[in-house]
């Protein structure tokens, strides 16, 4: 007799025996509909451009864009968030080039309307870094540091015309103190009381960003240390939380998401709120680098990262597979 031939009810690998009784008790569950597609759009291109940190990833082209916004419709994802690349000599101080009606986002946020309707909800990147000449997330002071009120100013002018330009949902990322209070006057008084609040609202200063740089031709000069959070707190990201729900939040996310489950965890108990979470450019280029490399399964790895992040919490995914994971979960049902 085994050791467990006595104790009937106590063999837990019952219920691992086949791939159809795993996916019967499978707890946590990915859907095309969790995922959202992180994309940039270079201004003046007409061919995507790749991003060397990035295999896979690319700069659109307005062109391509359209097409990459109607793939993931067809796939199943639930939104796009869109980041702007503007012409390097249209970067100056004040990242004007951020609240132009013309400017490379608001363009893009237009053309995908046009495109795709309500059928994929349209996200904006609401920060300043792409379009300042520092690469700075805000306004610099006489002695180079963030004005925090000064940014927030160039915020309310950014909401409105992301806004103005049909998206669905902004996406303040810049972590400055009272952003999404503003936004949200912002909008509203605009008219525009429909357009959600994606709160950035534990987003730490990571290493893994180093991708995300080439991606959007980043000119900062320094770090960011004074204003994202320190990777050493966790209580922080919770009174971050409670401020972004008093202040109008709809939702909340965590950045990066697999470094920071734990906080992903504590927001996700603490709200009743959408919570999203952003498996951002390094956690992407590692397991394209170790798979290319044939150190690891490559989709078992993607999707092993993806159901940790939602078993840990999140109700959305922003992932730069998420197109290609949604045909995957499309294909198995």
């Amino acid at each position: 007799m085994s050791a467990y031939g006595s104790f009937p009810g106590s063999r837990p690998r019952r219920l691992r025996t086949t791939p159809a009784m795993r996916r019967m008790v499978a707890e946590t569950r990915l859907d095309p509909s969790d995922l959202i597609l992180p994309a940039f759009v270079r201004e003046g291109v007409s061919e995507p451009v790749a991003i060397s940190a990035m295999p896979g990833v690319v700069q659109h082209s307005r062109d391509t864009l359209r097409k990459a916004a109607v793939e993931a419709v067809e796939a199943g994802v639930a939104g796009i968030m869109l980041f702007g690349v503007p012409e390097d000599e249209k970067k100056d101080a004040l990242g004007t080039a951020g609240t132009e009606p013309d400017g490379i986002l608001q363009v893009a946020i237009r053309d995908v309307k046009a495109e795709v309707g309500d059928d994929l909800v349209i996200m904006s990147d609401l920060c300043l870094d792409e379009y300042t000449d520092h690469g700075h997330c805000g306004v610099l002071d006489a002695d180079g540091r963030v004005d925090n009120d000064a940014t927030l100013e160039r915020y309310a002018e950014m909401a409105q015309v992301q806004a103005d330009a049909g998206v669905h949902v902004v996406g303040p990322s810049g972590m400055m103190d009272g952003q999404v209070g503003v936004i949200r006057d912002a909008l509203d008084e605009t008219g525009h009381e429909d357009v959600s609040i994606l709160a950035y609202t534990a987003k730490y200063s990571s290493a893994f960003y180093g991708p995300f740089r080439e991606a959007v031709a980043s000119s900062l000069q320094g770090d960011r240390k004074s204003y994202q959070q320190d990777p050493a707190n966790a209580r922080e990201s919770l009174r971050e939380l409670a401020l972004d729900l008093e202040e109008g939040a709809d939702m909340v996310m965590v950045k990066p998401a697999g470094p920071y489950l734990d906080i992903l965890y504590r927001v996700a108990q603490a709200v009743d709120v959408p919570v999203a979470a952003y498996q951002i450019s390094g956690e992407y280029a590692m397991i394209e680098a170790a798979a290319a490399n044939g150190w690891v399964e490559r989709d078992r790895a993607i999707m092993e990262t993806l159901l940790g992040i939602k078993r840990a919490g999140a109700d959305t995914i922003l992932t730069y597979w998420a197109t290609e994971v949604a045909g995957w979960l499309r294909r198995e049902r």
